[in-house]
């Protein structure tokens, strides 16, 4: 199992070869992709068929980051873009792509329609048959923490009460 704590959140991913932050900081870490003008997702992890792109948001405290729900959209989109250029330059997009955002503290029935529009907007599933011979993302997800642990229980979150803390993590 690996065990990845990224913005206050402790990911557990069952079966994941590999689980990385991808937006690092630290200059001296492998996973360091230099500071260019390219958004990033928070987590990339490695399966054996597929590779997961997570991005967490705190949607309690968004207001103060975007103006509206287009902003926050655009923002979920260009991340999975960009990520998606970071991965192909590296030639790491030799498996298809499922993107998941985690949206704490957002209701059901709002995920539900970001979801909707996300799905359109990447675009999910689509291959188009007489010229892409690749789908950008085979699936996309956008859930609140009660909903990540329904629906994925092989990759178990837990929000941490003190995220500065990596050697203890207290949960709530």
């Amino acid at each position: 199992m690996t065990i990845i704590i990224v913005d206050g959140f402790s990911f557990e991913f069952k079966n994941a070869k590999a689980a990385f932050k991808f937006d690092e900081t630290n200059k001296g870490l492998s996973t360091y992709h230099g500071v260019i003008s390219l958004k990033a997702v928070d987590i990339v992890a490695e399966f054996e068929n597929y590779y997961l792109f997570v991005e967490i948001k705190d949607y309690t405290r968004l207001s103060r980051q975007f103006d509206d729900y287009t902003g926050l959209k655009n923002s979920l989109k260009y991340k999975f873009r960009d990520t998606f250029l970071y991965r192909y330059a590296e030639n790491k997009i030799d498996k298809p792509i499922r993107y998941i955002c985690l949206l704490n503290g957002m209701d059901n029935v709002s995920c539900k329609r970001f979801c909707k529009d996300l799905n359109y907007e990447l675009p999910v599933g689509v291959k188009n048959k007489k010229r892409w011979q690749y789908e950008l993302v085979e699936s996309c997800f956008v859930v609140n923490l009660d909903r990540w642990n329904k629906n994925f229980p092989d990759w178990y979150v837990q929000k941490i009460t003190n995220p500065n803390s990596n050697n203890n993590p207290q949960y709530f």
